[in-house]
């Protein structure tokens, strides 16, 4: 008996935005990665996102220890992305006006 030495492809997609999702589903890198550094298993990140497959959170595991400093950058890139926008919401920029934009919207709607 042979047994076949290939893997499958990695599960991990990344979106237009640079968002990298797992296996075609909403779960993020991020958020695997963030279950598995706070010290959750394989097996308790499958329980926590029913539509990942025990297969698929091992192999996304599987490639975040053989690329931990890449993974670790794209995931401080992600975290400063995520500063700056919610910076931007903050401070209301592209935000003047917007409640009399809204109230003109409402009143020519009604």
């Amino acid at each position: 008996m042979k047994l076949a030495l290939e893997s499958p492809p990695l599960p991990l997609l990344a979106e237009k935005d640079g968002v990298i999702r797992v296996g075609g589903t909403r779960v993020t890198l991020d958020a695997v990665v963030a279950g598995f550094a706070n010290g959750a298993t394989a097996e308790q990140i499958a329980q926590d996102y029913p539509v990942l497959s025990l297969a698929k959170v091992y192999s996304v595991i599987t490639y975040y220890l053989h690329h931990q400093q890449d993974v670790d950058d794209y995931l401080e890139e992600q975290r400063k992305e995520g500063e700056e926008i919610r910076r931007k919401f903050e401070s209301g920029v592209g935000m003047q006006g917007i409640r009399e934009r809204l109230m003109a919207r409402q009143q020519t709607e009604s």
